[in-house]
């Protein structure tokens, strides 16, 4: 984890192969950390992966900055570098047949596979093409992802608030055992 970090989003998958998460967003107040609310969270069909590929259905497990932010409403108050656009819409159904309309309205990006300081919807991936991108925090539609961590909308938008590029905010994902190596 970055030695500047004060600002920790933990993201703990149940298992390696499991959907749904925890979130806790950890605050370093100068004296110790201050853990946030836990938070349900969903995460990719097929779990988590050390080794993401694109399509594989899995999340990928690491330590991530946070550096920037957008959908397709409003900026709710954000200091990340925010891009609106019309062009985080998305429909139809999820694995599960919930819709996904709304799900992009608030996303924050994972740096995995992207050049910071770029909108999400930059389609720059350092590592090439086949190793995925495109990794978002994003409003949960009631079931599992293709790569990306969810969170209820209040979650989001308090996420999206609290958020400081100055305490060098982080996301650490990745199911409980792989997490505690």
């Amino acid at each position: 984890m970055p030695r500047r970090s004060r600002q920790v989003l933990v993201v703990t998958g149940r298992d390696r192969n499991a959907p749904v998460s925890t979130a806790v967003l950890y605050e370093h107040t100068g004296a110790d950390w201050r853990a946030g609310p836990s938070r349900p969270a969903h995460n990719a069909l097929s779990g988590w992966t050390d080794h993401h590929r694109e399509g594989d259905l899995r999340s990928p497990i690491g330590v991530y900055t946070l550096t920037d932010a957008g959908g397709r409403l409003p900026d709710p108050g954000t200091r990340l570098p925010y891009d609106r656009s019309a062009d985080f819409s998305v429909g139809g159904t999820g694995f599960a047949g919930e819709p996904l309309a709304g799900s992009f309205d608030y996303v924050i990006a994972i740096d995995y596979n992207r050049r910071p300081g770029t909108s999400p919807l930059d389609r720059t991936r350092p590592l090439g093409p086949e190793r995925g991108g495109g990794i978002w925090l994003h409003i949960d539609h009631g079931g599992p992802t293709r790569g990306c961590v969810s969170l209820g909308a209040d979650a989001m938008k308090e996420l999206l608030r609290t958020l400081d590029p100055d305490r060098g905010p982080v996301v650490v994902m990745g199911d409980a055992a792989s997490l505690e190596r």
